[in-house]
């Protein structure tokens, strides 16, 4: 795919690596709508730093756990810039709590936001893409869906249902879509973690550091832009999962 003039929609876009993600295709040429949830000043700041390249740009808020609140943000992309030709799933939550102490708003806040929200905006986007003939989406998952961690395993739960969501789509929408994921290890440092314990995490890895958002991003645009890639996941983990 060709990106630059295409329409992207990047869900948590406002932030940390939704925010890398956005300007990483303003980079490329695409123009964007950025979707956020409760983030309306690092939306806006994240819109203005991507207009600054030369794209259009515009924010807009969802409930992304609310399936009539995606058809309403759809429509509102529709109307602004007409049928989307990238979608990318980033919006997540990660939450640490033990299994046994895991409650039902626990689960159903994880799953509705990290599986059930890209199921249904995958279903809009790909109905989209299909009158153009043409999409592509990318799902940022975790390797958390590919190796259990016992310390988040809604978490865990929810990547690994993504992981197949993200084959069954790429199955179900081909030739026209394509569908892939990337699974990010260590690149963002989580708050209850010290700058030296990240390090120390940093320097266990084969490539002898932790990661960050743009190792994230350039993964995605990668994805975009390989036409012959569909259905797959791209660990970006530092090599993590070979210790």
């Amino acid at each position: 795919m060709e990106l630059p003039g295409k329409i992207a929609l990047v869900t948590g876009g406002a932030h940390r690596v939704g925010r890398e993600i956005t300007i990483a295709l303003a980079h490329a040429g695409c123009h964007l709508a950025i979707h956020y949830h409760n983030s309306k000043k690092a939306a806006m700041d994240t819109a203005s730093a991507a207009q600054a390249l030369g794209v259009n740009a515009t924010i807009f808020r969802a409930d992304l756990r609310k399936v009539d609140q995606i058809e309403a943000l759809f429509q509102l992309i529709d109307s602004k810039y007409g049928p989307l030709d990238i979608l990318v799933n980033s919006a997540a939550i990660m939450k640490k709590v033990a299994f046994q102490k895991a409650d039902e708003d626990d689960w159903y806040n994880t799953i509705n936001l990290n599986l059930k929200a890209p199921f249904f905006c995958i279903q809009k986007a790909a109905e989209r893409m299909r009158i153009n003939s043409a999409g592509a989406i990318v799902n940022i998952s975790d390797i958390a869906g590919l190796r259990p961690w016992r310390d988040y395993p809604i978490h865990s739960v929810s990547k690994a249902g993504l992981e197949m969501l993200t084959k069954v789509t790429a199955r179900a929408f081909a030739p026209e879509v394509r569908v892939n994921a990337v699974a990010p290890g260590p690149v963002l440092k989580p708050d209850e973690m010290s700058d030296a314990r990240w390090q120390e995490l940093g320097g266990r890895l084969p490539v002898q550091r932790c990661g960050n958002a743009s190792d994230v991003a350039q993964a995605v645009i990668f994805l975009l832009k390989n036409d012959f890639i569909t259905g797959e996941t791209l660990v970006v983990d530092g090599g993590n999962q070979l210790i």
